[in-house]
């Protein structure tokens, strides 16, 4: 399954690819050859990129999935006054490899999204938290506030985000979609016991990153 996202892209390349192919093989061209076999090759990555398959989602209500595909890098206490105060924080780096969809990590209403402008730092730099471009967004639930950072990366330039303030959101939803590498973070109020480690690799709307006391 293909994410609606990379329709912008595939369509086009593969017209311009199949193009640029027979041009080359009616031209017998070396040169045209060899632009068609780079432009075959982006393609393939491309369609890689923006598979988005489906995922079974633990429907517990007490279970907090992954907001993203990717390696957890960071795992940390902290506070954030957009969550009430005391916090836990983990940060998932996506590589050029992972599915970036972006998933809704626990069923809430959307409290506030915001769009703040920033540097584009290697999105493993955990600077790239607080400095990078990204889109902020806050989810009220029972058990209090969550908070999930799209967080755009050195090459990602594009983050796509299709929660609306007032909205109700529900667990393994769309969130929205961060094109080539990137980061998400996601912050939990302080009585959530998480569920990952620095170094786990996560499945987006699959793997339990915390459970809700």
């Amino acid at each position: 399954m293909l994410a609606k996202e990379g329709r912008v892209i595939l369509i086009p390349l593969f017209f311009i690819t199949f193009v640029i192919g027979i041009i080359a093989h009616a031209w017998d061209s070396t040169s045209l050859s060899i632009l068609y076999g780079i432009l075959g090759l982006f393609f393939l990555f491309s369609l890689n990129f923006f598979r988005d398959p489906r995922r079974v989602i633990p429907m517990d209500e007490k279970l907090i999935i992954s907001p993203a595909d990717g390696k957890v890098v960071k795992v940390e206490d902290t506070h954030d006054p957009d969550v009430d105060g005391s916090a836990k924080l983990v940060s998932i780096f996506l590589n050029v490899f992972n599915v970036h969809a972006n998933r809704v990590p626990i069923e809430g209403t959307v409290e506030s999204v915001e769009r703040k402008s920033g540097k584009f730092l290697a999105a493993f730099d955990h600077k790239a938290s607080d400095e990078n471009e990204q889109i902020v967004t806050v989810l009220s639930h029972d058990s209090g506030k969550y908070k999930i950072k799209q967080i755009a990366g050195l090459i990602a330039r594009r983050i796509l985000c299709y929660a609306e303030v007032g909205a109700k959101m529900h667990k393994g939803g769309r969130l929205g979609f961060i094109r080539f590498g990137s980061r998400t973070d996601l912050t939990m109020p302080a009585h959530v016991t998480v569920a990952v480690k620095v170094g786990d690799k996560v499945v987006g709307g699959e793997t339990i990153i915390g459970r809700i006391k």
